[in-house]
């Protein structure tokens, strides 16, 4: 059986500050191809160094009322990663009342 790969590739445009400009990324197993996007967020564990590495980039055009959907649409999704790896009902729990807190206190659910 031959090992199989996928490719994920980011790419940014930097203005003459190295700010972001603009955000592209293609996953063609996803059928994604060179889509923008308006920010994101990777994190890598490095288990040698038993820590986080992380990459967070916004466009300079990104809303902020567009991060703040982001953030927690992104935090409910750990908290559903956190779940299916780990089987911590009670801190997916903990983590999703958290979620709610935080779209209640930046008006995320208003009508």
């Amino acid at each position: 059986m031959a090992n199989l790969k996928s490719t994920i590739q980011l790419t940014v445009e930097l203005d003459e500050n190295r700010v972001p400009e603009k955000l592209n990324w293609t996953a063609e197993d996803g059928g994604i191809t060179n889509e923008e996007a308006k920010a994101m967020m990777l994190s890598v564990w490095d288990s040698k160094a038993q820590e986080s590495l992380r990459i967070d980039l916004w466009t300079k055009d990104m809303p902020v009322d567009e991060m703040k959907v982001f953030f927690h649409q992104t935090l409910v999704a750990m908290s559903d990663t956190f779940n299916r790896a780990t089987q911590d009902e009670k801190m997916t729990a903990t983590m999703k009342d958290f979620c709610d807190y935080f779209a209640e206190k930046l008006e995320l659910n208003k009508d």
